[in-house]
């Protein structure tokens, strides 16, 4: 198995029920067109398939900060949950290091809401460390 990075749109909404289960206030008719207005920005979706079935997705974007320097930051990554503690996230995750090395970054980043425990679990031994508290306002409801 290998990451394949989403290129066609058929490829994109292959993503989209595993994706969904990490965002469900996303819709399947705009999601495709949500990524592509992403993509323009930095955006890329990745995929790992396992028998022909998408099992894990994650998007992430290669960006610059003045508080780190140049690094992987990782928007979304999520396993099937009729998938999970098989290694896919694991594999995905090795990717996404592997990934920003070649990049040339200094880190890799990434927000977990604070009642995912299981994925701080995850993350915590893939050798993350939990370094901030990340604020947020709501602008529009």
């Amino acid at each position: 198995m290998s990451v394949i990075i989403a290129q066609s749109r058929k490829e994109l909404l292959r993503c989209y029920p595993v994706i969904a289960q990490l965002r469900p206030h996303l819709v399947e008719a705009e999601f495709v067109t949500r990524v592509e207005r992403q993509a323009s920005e930095g955006y890329v979706l990745a995929f790992l398939e396992d028998a022909g079935r998408v099992v894990c997705v994650t998007g992430f974007r290669l960006m610059n900060m003045l508080a780190w320097g140049k690094l992987l930051y990782v928007d979304d990554l999520v396993t099937d949950a009729r998938e999970r503690s098989k290694g896919y996230g694991q594999q995905m995750f090795a990717w996404l290091v592997k990934h920003a090395k070649a990049n040339d970054c200094a880190e890799l980043h990434l927000d977990s809401g604070v009642q995912r425990f299981g994925a701080h679990r995850f993350y915590l031994s893939a050798g993350m460390d939990m370094t901030l508290h990340h604020f947020a306002m709501k602008l529009k409801s």
